[in-house]
């Protein structure tokens, strides 16, 4: 007997007991979505705060600035990791990095991962940020580009537009999100423990997370 054998047959006896039609009926009920969609209530201010706050305890680098000090602030922060070269999407807005030295790096699909690996930096925009979880969430957009070049370079810069991209919860980021499209979700820098519960960052996505909420753009 194969293993889809097995299977298929400990779901028959699982199923021994169902009347005709239940099964259908219990699958075409809608499931009840009353829970809580933020918890707590705070005024767009403390949204932001505990952005800020989960972002850092994530082990990500938060900065804030306004609109017009954003150019200097990631210039600075490039400079700071000694970044020759930025990957840049396509639609980022080009007066971001207008005061950055590095040599820019187009977003391009014939892009080997070996030559992404070579960059040293990225910058994107994002879809949106939950506050409750301290989450970013890239959905492919023109300031985000394809996936993967905010998970081979490492080191990512992330500009948060606040408050318009900032949520509470993931049920409201949720609503913002278009499911057809490739989300990604990030909680702090990439991460993982071994069974002795060492801490190794920057295996599955960049070592160096770095988010900049910034108003007024």
């Amino acid at each position: 007997m194969s293993s889809r054998d097995q299977i298929l047959g400990r779901v028959r006896r699982a199923l021994a007991d169902v009347r005709d039609g239940e099964a259908k009926d219990a699958h075409d009920t809608a499931v009840p979505r009353d829970y809580l969609r933020e918890h707590g209530d705070r005024t767009t201010e403390q949204t932001v705060d505990l952005l800020a706050e989960n972002l850092a305890d994530y082990r990500a680098l938060v900065h804030r600035c306004a609109g017009e000090e954003l150019p200097e602030l990631l210039m600075r922060l490039l400079a700071a990791r000694g970044a020759r070269t930025v990957l840049v999407p396509p639609g980022l807005p080009s007066a971001w990095l207008a005061a950055a030295d590095a040599t820019r790096v187009h977003d391009r699909a014939a892009s080997t991962p070996r030559e992404l690996d070579e960059v040293h930096s990225v910058v994107t925009g994002c879809a949106v940020a939950v506050a409750e979880t301290g989450t970013i969430v890239l959905d492919g957009g023109p300031d985000q580009g394809r996936r993967r070049i905010t998970l081979v370079p490492d080191h990512h810069i992330c500009v948060v537009r606040v408050p318009d991209q900032v949520v509470s919860s993931v049920p409201q980021a949720l609503e913002r999100l278009d499911p057809a499209r490739p989300l990604t979700w990030i909680s702090g820098p990439s991460a993982t423990s071994d069974i002795e519960l060492d801490r190794v960052e920057g295996v599955h996505g960049p070592r160096t997370l770095e988010v900049v909420l910034v108003s007024g753009v």
